[in-house]
């Protein structure tokens, strides 16, 4: 309907409703965050343009995209035009297209039509690449527009989140950043009296001891002090290198808080060493990293790790909540959120684990526990229920595997009603250890994914989606590591079960609507709302598996798996890197939404309702979910489907 307004480009067009046209992109992104004059630029060559419901606006007939739209009023639909009309995705009011095809100068590859009575702005194409190379904030937008939002949103969620807890923190920076002073230490032979009284004139409650080329060879606290040297009677004359911890934990300077913390957790410290070049630059303390923190990391993971009976582990295991609180108020990413929350269920699971094999009497086997699922991924929420399993070894003239499975099931009955009691509820589907079909020996579990593979029955997919996923949390992992190079072998060189798996994977279709921006659930417990797990998350865990299973990539965790098959080569860098943001996002309100379900005493839920949402998490949640469209296309093409 538009004629081709190139020649707007040199000079633009004095307009008499330039404050209106720039009132109205100030509201919508990435316009917002342009400077002034690059935004005075773009609205001087706007052109409205009107189009009536079912006008086409763009066509894949037309050639390399010509123009940008800006929609003013109205929606416009994206057909496919090779089936039949039928609808793609939906842009309302603020939203712009065809930015990937102006991009990549190439013509658009849907049709694009009004869906009602439409008003577009239309910039011309020289015009674009124009504010393209003048505008840093247009141009990240246009070349990582997901992202982008993204980094709206989390500044929003960080500034929502930090008005209750009082403080300005993040996890994402380098330790390098929070070295405060240089590192207090001494020598080896340094007396412990003289070492305790440069603590006390440093204000430190540790002591780095280290060789004379500020090599850390130990550490000292306060705590060592006490179970060190008050307890047994040491004498204060005695050299520091006895009473000290022998080679500290280290990491680089460029190494991120989020990795200092999971390593204070996963060891019980509460010091860092910052090394590089094997000389110590300084200290990070727990408190440099969590300074407004009512519930600490370490202290919590020590908590369960000290933990003697199941009781108190369930009261410690309600900190979790308020832990996750400070997560997101310190703008920690969402996949190192799901991590902390793993880890600390895997402390939880593991403590119960070794108090009831305190009391038990097992054969003398090899076994490990398993995880499945979103704990094997390492991706659990606040509403996680249990999926694990037993792996174990027989041995010539040893116990039989059903002799074995004998001994071990009492055991893991009263496992898995210990981690219910501690907040991880039974699996309805008895995806548990106490089930004789998941405590299996090696030899049971290759036989059983073997047929899976093999004959590939509905059945088969659907359990392949669970047990595949399969870490371990407690015990060795060589077993587990065997099967798991046996699966991939097995599952790389049969493209038939992968193409089974991509055909249900397809069956879970992103919620995007055409009369409105999603389809809703129409009845049910949850009317009118969207399912964020199972037509959000789902179809990024499905397909990152499948790509897995292809390329002999041994990583369960959904982001690892994507950002591998991108480095394998299997998918394109930046299509990975969408998909992850993508991906990420609708974790990221789920957690939001779980956060605010327990805050209010309401039982935890997956279901959200788009009306409770604010304009930018719909535009998010909207583009999110054409990521996802993106990746199974990305199957359906792989497995002509």
């Amino acid at each position: 309907m538009s004629e081709n307004n190139d020649t707007m480009e040199e000079n633009g067009q004095p307009r008499d409703d330039l404050p209106a046209v720039l009132e109205f992109l100030r509201r919508h992104a990435p316009f917002a965050d342009m400077e002034a004059e690059h935004l005075d630029y773009l609205a001087r060559r706007l052109k409205p343009v009107f189009y009536s419901r079912n006008d086409t606006i763009t066509d894949p007939a037309d050639g390399p995209a010509s123009r940008l739209y800006i929609i003013r009023q109205g929606r416009v639909r994206g057909e496919a035009p090779d089936d039949g009309g039928n609808g793609v995705w939906e842009l309302v009011t603020g939203e712009l297209f065809p930015v990937g095809a102006l991009l990549a100068h190439r013509p658009v590859q849907t049709l694009g039509r009004a869906a009602e009575d439409t008003v577009c702005y239309e910039l011309p194409r020289n015009a674009f690449h124009t504010l393209l190379d003048r505008s840093t904030a247009f141009n990240d937008f246009c070349t990582r527009r997901l992202g982008n939002l993204l980094g709206q949103v989390r500044r929003q969620v960080q500034s929502s989140a930090l008005e209750g807890l009082g403080g300005d923190t993040t996890l994402n920076f380098t330790l390098r950043q929070r070295l405060r002073r240089e590192p207090v230490t001494c020598r080896p032979e340094t007396p412990i009296r003289e070492a305790l009284q440069s603590m006390e004139r440093e204000h430190v409650g540790s002591m780095l001891i280290t060789d004379d080329h500020l090599r850390p060879l130990g550490v000292f606290t306060l705590p060592d002090l006490l179970t060190r040297v008050v307890l047994p009677s040491v004498q204060l004359e005695r050299p520091i290198s006895e009473v000290m911890t022998p080679d500290p934990i280290s990491l680089p300077g460029t190494a991120f808080g989020f990795e200092a913390a999971m390593l204070m957790a996963h060891n019980g410290i509460r010091h860092i060493c910052v090394v590089e070049r094997e000389r110590l630059l300084g200290v990070v303390s727990e408190r440099d990293l969590f300074s407004m923190q009512r519930v600490g990391l370490v202290n919590l993971s020590r908590s369960i790790t000290r933990a003697e009976s199941v009781d108190v582990l369930r009261r410690v295991g309600k900190d979790i909540h308020l832990l996750v609180e400070q997560m997101i108020a310190q703008g920690v990413k969402v996949g190192q959120i799901t991590q902390i929350i793993t880890l600390l269920n895997d402390r939880i699971a593991r403590r119960i684990i070794d108090l009831h094999l305190r009391e038990a009497d097992l054969p003398d086997v090899q076994l490990a526990w398993l995880v499945f699922g979103s704990e094997g991924r390492q991706e659990q929420t606040l509403k996680t229920d249990q999926d694990n399993g037993i792996i174990f070894e027989t041995v010539k003239g040893g116990p039989s595997p059903d002799g074995v499975r004998e001994k071990l099931l009492p055991l893991a009955r009263q496992i898995n009603e210990a981690l219910d009691r501690c907040g991880f509820p039974l699996c309805p589907g008895n995806i548990m250890a106490s089930n004789p079909d998941c405590c299996l020996s090696l030899e049971e579990w290759r036989e059983r994914f073997r047929r899976w593979v093999d004959q590939g029955t509905p059945e088969h997919l659907l359990k392949a989606a669970i047990y595949f996923d399969f870490r371990v949390i407690h015990g060795p992992s060589h077993l587990a590591d065997e099967l798991r190079t046996w699966l991939l072998d097995r599952t790389a060189g049969n493209s038939r079960f992968r193409k089974q798996m991509a055909l249900t994977a397809l069956n879970l279709r992103p919620p995007l609507g055409l009369i409105r921006d999603f389809k809703l659930s129409s009845g049910g417990e949850h009317p009118n709302t969207l399912n964020l797990k199972l037509n959000g998350v789902a179809p990024f865990v499905d397909a990152a598996r499948i790509l897995a299973l292809a390329n002999r990539i041994p990583e369960t965790n959904t982001t690892q798996r994507l950002g591998q098959a991108a480095q394998a080569g299997a998918v394109k860098e930046r299509d990975a890197e969408a998909w992850i943001e993508a991906y990420d996002y609708i974790q990221m309100l789920r957690m939001r939404k779980n956060q605010e379900q327990a805050a209010a005493g309401q039982p935890l839920s997956n279901h959200v309702a788009p009306d409770s949402l604010n304009p930018l998490d719909r535009r998010i949640l909207k583009e999110a979910f054409r990521e996802a469209r993106k990746l199974q296309s990305k199957l359906a093409t792989d497995y002509q489907i």
